[in-house]
């Protein structure tokens, strides 16, 4: 099964690890440590222009940056 995760792209569902909002997972200094290491190691696929909502995280260690909301990726 596969999710849409904005802008055209889908994963796959059993390649997801977790499914982050942004404005409150970024409160905590370790979450925003977590995607500094990531971008810093080329590791953060922007989808689109607009502001991200959330990130998902995958098994390849890859972090999706979506204007989608947590709220409106629903998981069949």
């Amino acid at each position: 099964m596969y999710l849409h995760i904005g802008e055209g792209r889908v994963l796959r569902k059993k390649d997801i690890v977790a499914i982050f909002e942004l404005d409150s997972s970024t409160v905590s200094i370790n979450t925003r440590a977590f995607l500094s290491k990531m971008q810093k190691e080329n590791n953060v696929i922007s989808l689109g222009y607009s502001l991200p909502k959330s990130f998902i995280l995958t098994k390849d260690n890859k972090v999706y940056l979506s204007a989608l909301t947590v709220k409106s990726i629903i998981l069949p």
